[in-house]
This record gives C-alpha cells, sequence and structure tokens, in this order.
C-alpha cells in the first residue's frame, strides 16, 4: 500500500495559507477596530469575533475571506436587519472609503457588509448578529426581506472542529483541508457547493464513526469515501446535512442542479481513485493519482510532489537506487 507520509505532509505544507496568515488578522483588527469605534453600536455593546474556515484553521491557500461575526447583545428589539445593515455600511463606508479605482471598498450584500483590503487581496465580511431567544445562539439578517433574521451559531463550530480534532489524535483538520483541496481540483475554483459544504460534511462523516486511519494517506481515503456517499444522499435522495451547531438543522447551499450532479459524480470518482491509489504498489502511480486529485494551490503550484527516485509521470527513475538493491549504477566520481 502506498501510504507517502513525507508527500501527504508536503502536500498539507503546500496549500497553508502562507502569507494570509498575517494578513487575514490585520484586516480583521481593521475592521473590528471601526466598528468598536461607532457611539451607536457601542449602545448596542458591539464584541467582534473572528469566525469562519480561517479561525477554525481549515482554510487552505488562499484566503480570500475572512468572516467577523459581530455580536451586538444589547441590539434594541425595534432595530430592524435592514436598520443593522445601513448602520454597519454607513461606519464601514465612513473608515474605508475608495480604492485607488475610485470603488466603494464596503459593500453591502444580503446578511453581511463586505470590505476590500486591495493592499491584501481579500475580503472581510462583518455579519451583524443580535441575540436568539434562548441566550445561547445568534440571529443574523435574512436574505431578501427587511426585518426577517435567521438562526446560527457559528462559534459552536469552532469547538467542535477542535474536540474532532482531538479525537482523531490530529488528524480531521488536516483531512477537512486536503478535501476542500480536493473540491477545489476537482470541480473548479468558485463552484459550488462551496468549501464549507464540504468541511460540513467531513463533520458528519467523522461523526458517524465511519472515518478512521493510521495517517494522512488512510483518513484521508476514508474521509473522502464517506463525503461522497453524503453527497450521493444529498443530491440523489434530498437527504439533508446536518448543522451540527444546531440540533434538528441541515445547512442550506446556493447550486444549481448541474453543479450538484457534478459534485456527486466527481466525488465519487475521486473516492475510487484514491482508494485504489492507496492499494497500490507502485509509489510512482500511486503518487500520480493523488496528485491528480488534489491538483494546483492558489499559487498555481503542485500541491502532491513526486517521492524521490520517480519521475513527474509516474514512472521511475533509471538511475534511482531502492532500498535493498544489490545493484547500483556507476558513477563518475573516483575514490582513492
Amino acid at each position: 500500500m502506498a501510504h507517502l507520509k513525507q508527500q501527504f505532509k508536503d502536500a498539507l505544507s503546500s496549500i497553508e495559507p502562507g502569507d494570509d496568515k498575517a494578513n487575514a488578522p490585520e484586516a480583521h483588527r481593521l475592521v473590528r477596530d471601526a466598528l468598536e469605534a461607532d457611539a451607536k453600536l457601542a449602545e448596542y455593546g458591539v464584541d467582534p469575533v473572528l469566525i469562519g474556515s480561517y479561525k477554525r484553521n481549515v482554510s487552505i491557500k488562499r484566503v480570500k475571506d475572512v468572516d467577523v461575526f459581530v455580536r451586538l447583545p444589547d441590539l434594541p428589539s425595534d432595530v430592524t436587519s435592514k436598520d443593522i445593515l445601513d448602520r454597519f455600511f454607513t461606519v464601514l463606508h465612513a473608515e474605508f472609503g475608495s480604492d485607488g479605482d475610485g470603488h466603494r471598498r464596503t459593500k453591502r450584500q444580503d446578511r453581511s457588509l463586505q470590505v476590500s483590503f486591495p493592499e491584501y487581496d481579500l475580503y472581510v465580511d462583518a455579519v451583524p448578529a443580535r441575540p436568539y431567544w434562548d441566550g445561547e445562539t445568534w440571529e443574523i439578517p435574512q436574505k431578501g426581506d427587511e426585518d426577517e433574521w435567521v438562526r446560527t451559531n457559528p462559534e459552536k463550530l469552532t469547538s467542535l472542529s477542535t474536540a474532532m480534532n482531538s479525537a482523531h489524535d490530529g488528524y480531521y483538520v488536516p483531512t477537512v483541508k486536503l478535501l476542500r483541496q480536493t473540491r477545489r481540483s476537482i470541480l473548479g475554483s468558485g463552484k459550488k457547493p462551496g468549501g464549507f459544504f464540504i468541511e460540513v460534511a467531513t463533520y458528519q462523516a467523522f461523526a458517524s464513526g465511519l472515518v478512521s486511519g493510521n495517517d494522512h494517506a488512510e483518513y484521508y481515503v476514508s474521509a473522502l469515501e464517506e463525503v461522497s456517499k453524503i453527497i450521493n444522499g444529498y443530491v440523489t435522495f434530498g437527504l439533508g446535512v446536518n448543522d451540527p451547531t444546531l440540533a434538528g438543522h441541515t445547512i442550506s447551499i446556493r447550486a444549481t442542479d448541474d453543479e450538484l450532479e457534478a459534485a456527486k459524480t466527481r466525488f465519487a470518482e475521486a473516492a475510487e481513485t484514491a482508494r485504489d491509489a492507496l492499494d497500490e504498489e507502485d509509489e510512482g502511480k500511486a503518487a500520480l493519482a493523488f496528485q491528480g486529485l488534489l491538483g494546483k494551490n492558489g499559487d498555481d503550484e503542485t500541491v502532491f510532489p513526486m517521492p524521490p527516485g520517480f519521475n513527474e509521470d509516474g514512472s521511475k527513475r533509471a538511475s534511482a537506487i531502492s532500498a535493498g538493491a544489490r545493484t547500483v549504477p556507476a558513477g563518475t566520481r573516483t575514490f582513492g
């Protein structure tokens, strides 16, 4: 079996966010500081916190957006979702203005305000939130209406991810990263379903107890097989993917029927390819298969490297010396 332990470690290093690790928190800080400085939001008890894939350490190169969950524990009940989005726009536009091309850096979205940081090539999404009646979860503006809210609990996913990672000896988070990278490779950047859907499906697969392994290769293949089944159930039978932060809730995604069919087919193919690669005795052939699944990172670099002694097409180099070989190729050096 081809476990290719060093190559999986190198692949994980290749998809780490890199410089974004410094830029993302700085952009988050600037947005947070602007919101906290506003007197009206201060009356509402403004209390921003970082959320999203970056916070959960499951983001991959490159990080294009950072989510800031802006808790407003003292928001009066007569302040509508439109009112609070309007206030956020006023505050953030006053602070960040326009970019060098004259475009507003603050853009209003259905549930949040997006602030661009051209110098970092990333965005910060600021999401206002008010307490839900249970005192434990929150509500954010609902898409499409002037005063509709939808329940959410994003901070819970952070703690659940940490706990799942500990339960699997640190393999959960790397496996999520590898599956997010696989999604990007086999579906294409910007295609739906997005990385969050794959992350939650992976969490559900792990929570089912059906994902296991002893190294990155085994966890990757096992998780890919189970996530493929979950996607098939979602697309073929309409089985929802559970929201682990809200009991009895499932997550909703924006994807066309064609995109969902493509995801079902390609993840099923990917799971089969990955299983065959893991069972393959020839490390070159196995590495070539994993390389095809993981594609290129956000810097257009191949994610999965070939093991030493193999060409890029997976064939063995003629000069390669394998462990236990009885003969070695002649060299040009002399020894006296």
